[in-house]
């Protein structure tokens, strides 16, 4: 049975318990995998959180039972989880744009968000060559920042960390470097939950990998992990994009590996980004299932 096959599992069991407190263990331990993964999966596989997605569909059917039946607002509203009729309003109203009592006179077209089933179609892993690694703990050392989610264009708030780099401590950073990946790197971890929104924040960091540290930079302390490195070779940045896609779409449900909570990095063999055959490595922590 593949990941997928788990996944779509998992979905079942959310689409039978709509109507009742949804635990996230047992939703995951259908799924086999660690709560982190699921979350992180699911958000790439369907473009929204786990909990966007639940809210929609009970919202979704909280909309059928207002046309269908002769139900009490208050009861649909206890049956899907809110717990008082003017938050069930308010979010109702926010999803469906009228009220339940103006969906239930007006019977007017709805928002309606269907039942997630997850296949696997694999597209373009020719362009991706993968390792496996085991490493021990390291430090990257560097600029860090909290930064606004963006998923195409540059983010001015990463270019402003890179303008912290400068001829004095490049040489300085570069000094420290003492492990693969060699050269100033970029590391982004703590994302928030609605990423695939494209909202939210993450911590953003720009430095080096290494074993030393030092007081005038920021520094992250990261644990021994197995990890999963991408050489990417193409036009930068569309290349590296459509990369971290195929990873999370094609990768991880055809392999028996999840994702674990710690910093995803990214390696550029040098500035110049004009070359058609831009070389790139995008490193992922992960451990077996």
């Amino acid at each position: 049975m593949n990941p997928i096959t788990h996944f779509n599992n998992a979905l079942a069991y959310i689409e039978t318990h709509l109507n009742e407190t949804l635990d996230l263990k047992q939703i995951t331990q259908l799924a086999q995998c660690s709560e982190y993964h699921f979350q992180r999966m699911f958000s790439y596989l369907s473009g929204q959180s786990l909990n966007q997605y639940i809210t929609a569909r009970r919202l979704s059917l909280a909309a059928l039972d207002c046309v269908q039946t002769d139900e009490r607002i208050l009861d649909i509203a206890l049956k899907y989880g809110y717990q008082s009729n003017d938050v069930f309003t308010r979010a109702f109203k926010d999803f469906h744009g009228l009220t339940p009592s103006e969906l239930r006179r007006t019977k007017v077209a709805f928002t309606s968000t269907p039942r997630l089933v997850f296949q696997l179609t694999l597209k373009g892993a020719n362009i991706m060559n993968v390792r496996i690694m085991d490493k021990q703990s390291f430090n990257i050392i560097g600029f860090k920042k909290n930064i606004s989610i963006q998923f195409e264009g540059i983010n001015p708030e990463i270019a402003s960390i890179w303008q912290k780099l400068n001829p004095t401590n490049i040489p300085i950073l570069k000094g420290m470097c003492d492990q693969e990946p060699r050269g100033i790197i970029s590391a982004s971890f703590n994302f928030s939950s609605d990423r695939m929104q494209e909202k939210g924040t993450l911590d953003h960091m720009i430095g080096v990998i290494t074993n030393q540290s030092n007081p005038d930079f920021d520094m992250l302390e990261v644990p021994a992990y197995t990890w999963a490195i991408f050489d990417i070779t193409g036009p930068f940045p569309e290349t590296l994009q459509k990369a971290w896609g195929q990873i999370y779409s094609e990768w991880f449900p055809s392999v028996p590996y999840e994702s674990v909570n710690g910093p995803e990095i990214v390696w550029h063999e040098h500035p110049d980004t004009s070359d058609p055959m831009y070389h790139s490595q995008i490193w992922i922590p992960i451990r077996k299932i």
